[in-house]
C-alpha cells in the first residue's frame, strides 16, 4: 500500500462497538498492528451518547455476549453486567395476554461497561485517544486514508491517517452521511425508519407484587398504540428495586395517535404518564452514585430498519449504530453491534494482512454480518411496519390467537414468526379486522422467506450488488404498499 500511514486501523467513535472492533483487530492480528479508538468524549465519559449520558435500554441477550467471549476471548462481569435476566415477556394492550420470551441475557451499566472496554482496549494495546470531533475522512487516489477534525481539549486541528478508518460514530454519522466517494453505501436514513425513545433509570419502593408491570426477573414490554403509538412501553428490571422504564414512538403514528385523541404531548410527557401510570413503582428517584450519575434520563433516536445494504467502501467499514444495525422490530442495538464489531476486527485484520483494504477485498464483511445475524433484518422491517399499522384490538386478538409456541421459539432467537396457526383457524376467524390481519400475517411470513432467501444470496462481489439491490428494493417497496 503507497505511503506510509500513521495507524493500521483507525476506530471513529469509542462506543460499545468501537471499542470491541479495537479489541478484537488487536486479537485477531496478536496485537501486531497499530490501532486507534477515537471518541468526542473525555475518558471518565467515553462512549456518551448524548449531553444526557449513555442512554439506552441497556438490555442484551446473553447469546450476542457469548458470541464475543467465544470468538474474542472478551469476557464482561460485574459491575458492567449489572443485572441478569431470565427473558421477555409482552404484553397485550388488555393486559390478557403474555407471551413470555425465554433467552436469558442481561442488563448493562453503559456507564461503567466503557470503564471495561478501556481497560481491554488497553490491555491488548489499542491506543486511546479523548476529546476529538471527528469532522471528516481524508480521501486520495479514490479511497480513505484517515480522518480529521478538531482536538477539543487543545482547540487545535487533528488529523491522522491509516489503512482503514471504520466507522461507529453512530445513526447520525456525518462520516457517512458526507461519504465523498462514489459507493454503494446508503448516505441518509428515512425519517419514517427512526423511532424517538426515552428512560428513565430509577430506584423505587415496591408498591405491590403486579409482575404485569414489574419482574425483577424479566424484561417486561407493554404493546399499546395508545401509550406507545408504532412502539412499544418497556420496564427492564435493574435489580429489586432498580429500574430501566421507558418508551418508544414512531413520529407519524404518535402524530396520528394525538390527533385522533386531541391532545398534543411531547416524548417526555408520554414517558412521565407510562411511569405514573405504573402501579408497582412508589416514590421513584434518579438513580445517582459512580454507576449511574449523569445517566438517569434521556431521549435518543434509534434506526429500526435493516442495516445498510452495503457497508464497506475503499479504506472504510460501517459498524453499529452507524450501519443502523439496531434490529427493526425492537430497536435493540447492542447485540448486533457486538456480532458485527467482532466480525468487523476479524475481516480488517484480514484485509490489512493482505495489503487490501479495497471495497473488493472488505466486501466479505457484507457477507459475513448477513450470514450470523443480517439475514432476518428486512423481514422484520416489513413486519415492524405491519404492526404499526395495527389497531389494539387487532393486537389482542393476534397475540391471543395467531401466536404458535413455534412463533414464540422464532421470536426468541430474533427470528420472524411463521404465523401457522392462522391457517389451522381458517374460518373460525371472526371479524373482518381479523380476518385482514390474518391475510397480513400470511402475507409477512411469505415475504420473510423471500427477503431470507435472497440475503443468503448476497453477492460474493460488488459486482453482482446493484441487480441484488434492485431486486430487493422491489420486494420491499411491494410489502412498504400493503402496509402503508
Amino acid at each position: 500500500m503507497p505511503g506510509q500511514r500513521d495507524y493500521d486501523i483507525i476506530v471513529a467513535g469509542g462506543g460499545l462497538a468501537g471499542m470491541i472492533v479495537g479489541t478484537s483487530a488487536a486479537y485477531y492480528s496478536k496485537q501486531k498492528l497499530k490501532i486507534l479508538v477515537i471518541d468526542r468524549n473525555a475518558f471518565p465519559q467515553q462512549g456518551m451518547k448524548t449531553i444526557s449520558g449513555w442512554v439506552c435500554g441497556d438490555a442484551v441477550g446473553r447469546n450476542t455476549v457469548d458470541y464475543m467471549a467465544e470468538r474474542i476471548h472478551i469476557n464482561w462481569g460485574k459491575p458492567e453486567i449489572e443485572h441478569p435476566v431470565k427473558g421477555v415477556v409482552a404484553f397485550s394492550p388488555d393486559h390478557e395476554t403474555k407471551v413470555a420470551f425465554d433467552g436469558e441475557g442481561y442488563i448493562l451499566n453503559r456507564k461503567m461497561l466503557p470503564q471495561r472496554q478501556m481497560a481491554d482496549c488497553k490491555k491488548m494495546g489499542v491506543e486511546l485517544k479523548e476529546r476529538v470531533a471527528i469532522r471528516s475522512l481524508i480521501i486520495e487516489n479514490n479511497a480513505v486514508i484517515g480522518v480529521e477534525g478538531e482536538d477539543l481539549a487543545s482547540k487545535t486541528p487533528f488529523k491522522k491517517t491509516a489503512k482503514l478508518v471504520v466507522d461507529c460514530t453512530g445513526v447520525t454519522s456525518v462520516l457517512r452521511t458526507n461519504f465523498p466517494l462514489k459507493s454503494y453505501i446508503e448516505r441518509r436514513i428515512d425519517r419514517d425508519d427512526l423511532e424517538a425513545t426515552g428512560r428513565y433509570i430509577y430506584n423505587f419502593e415496591l408498591a405491590n407484587d403486579d409482575k404485569t408491570y414489574f419482574d425483577p426477573d424479566y424484561c417486561i414490554i407493554h404493546l399499546d398504540q395508545k401509550l406507545a403509538p408504532g412502539g412499544y412501553g418497556w420496564v427492564f428490571p435493574k435489580g429489586k428495586t432498580k429500574v430501566n422504564i421507558g418508551l418508544g414512538v414512531q413520529q407519524k403514528a404518535f402524530e396520528a395517535r394525538n390527533k385522533e385523541m386531541g391532545v398534543n404531548p411531547n416524548l417526555t410527557t408520554l414517558i412521565n404518564e407510562y411511569v405514573q401510570a405504573n402501579p408497582t413503582i412508589k416514590n421513584p428517584t434518579l438513580a445517582d452514585g459512580e454507576m449511574d450519575d449523569g445517566n438517569a434520563w434521556g431521549t435518543w433516536q434509534v434506526s429500526v430498519r435493516r442495516q445498510n445494504d452495503c457497508m464497506v467502501s475503499n479504506g472504510y467499514m460501517l459498524v453499529g449504530d452507524s450501519a443502523w444495525m439496531p434490529k427493526p422490530l425492537d430497536a435493540g442495538g447492542i447485540g448486533p453491534a457486538i456480532i458485527a464489531a467482532t466480525i468487523a476486527g476479524k475481516d480488517a485484520v484480514e484485509a490489512i494482512e493482505a495489503n487490501d483494504t479495497s471495497e473488493r477485498n472488505l466486501w466479505k464483511y457484507n457477507k459475513h454480518f448477513i450470514n450470523d445475524y443480517g439475514y432476518k433484518t428486512a423481514g422484520l422491517e416489513v413486519f415492524r411496519r405491519m404492526l404499526q399499522g395495527l389497531t389494539n384490538d387487532q393486537i389482542n386478538y393476534g397475540m391471543k390467537h395467531f401466536l404458535s409456541k413455534m412463533d414464540i421459539d422464532k421470536i426468541t432467537k430474533g427470528e420472524h414468526p411463521e404465523f401457522s396457526t392462522v391457517d389451522k383457524l381458517g374460518m373460525m376467524i371472526r371479524g373482518a379486522m381479523n380476518k385482514k390481519l390474518a391475510e397480513d400475517l400470511r402475507y409477512c411470513a411469505s415475504i420473510n422467506k423471500k427477503l431470507t432467501d435472497h440475503y443468503y444470496n448476497y453477492p460474493e462481489t460488488p459486482d453482482g450488488f446493484s441487480a441484488w439491490q434492485k431486486t430487493l428494493h422491489g420486494m420491499l417497496q411491494e410489502a412498504f404498499a400493503k402496509y402503508k
